[in-house]
């Protein structure tokens, strides 16, 4: 996970050129009106940096709101886009393997762009492990993946592939399989790209 090769995509291109930008994430958001949240739950967006969700979440009146990603540049779009809503948001620069997390505080977990660039065994592990500490008893994960009609790589690094059964598997027992997507993503340049999106609930 290298803050530097991220960092390099933002500072070189715009945000709504990449690959993975969409104006808005409508199944994350179909996924999130399905659960009984309140506006002062607090939500983590892990590998949200540039992403719009943060958005359409503070339109809903969230108001306790995290953002963590690698690249401090990817942040800074989103900071800029959001500069009318300074106090809304926690700005987390981290390795979400690396960085510490509040224990039993997120009601909800989002994860668009960070679990399918996990190739380590040992990477996955970790991740469901952290992830378990933070959510809060009866939290929610919003998961989404390249599925496996999806690509084998983004931005030159490599991926792993999920049905919703694999992604069953690598967060074990702790959680219940709630709902499951595979969704055609339009990139700008016109492209498909298949994805899976899990809904989990830890028990």
């Amino acid at each position: 996970m290298n803050n530097i090769h991220w960092d390099k995509i933002y500072t070189e291109k715009a945000s709504t050129t990449v690959s993975w930008y969409c104006d808005h994430d409508e199944t994350s958001l179909q996924l999130l009106d399905e659960m009984d949240l309140r506006p002062q739950d607090a939500i983590i967006d892990v590998g949200g940096g540039a992403s719009t969700w943060v958005d359409d979440l503070i339109g809903r009146g969230f108001s306790r709101i995290s953002i963590l990603d690698l690249s401090a540049a990817a942040l800074a779009v989103t900071q800029q886009r959001l500069g009318k809503y300074p106090g809304t948001v926690k700005w987390i620069v981290g390795d979400v393997l690396e960085t510490p997390l509040p224990q039993a505080t997120f009601s909800l977990w989002h994860d668009r762009a960070v679990f399918h660039f996990l190739t380590n065994k040992k990477q996955r592990q970790r991740y469901v492990q952290i992830l378990s500490d933070a959510l809060k008893p009866g939290g929610h994960v919003i998961i989404s993946t390249f599925a496996e009609d999806g690509p084998t790589q983004c931005s030159e690094l490599p991926v792993c592939r999920y049905s919703p059964e694999q992604l069953r598997s690598e967060f074990g027992t702790l959680f219940t399989l709630i709902s499951h997507n595979h969704v055609i993503h339009r990139t700008p340049a016109g492209k498909s790209q298949a994805f899976t999106y899990c809904h989990f609930q830890i028990i």
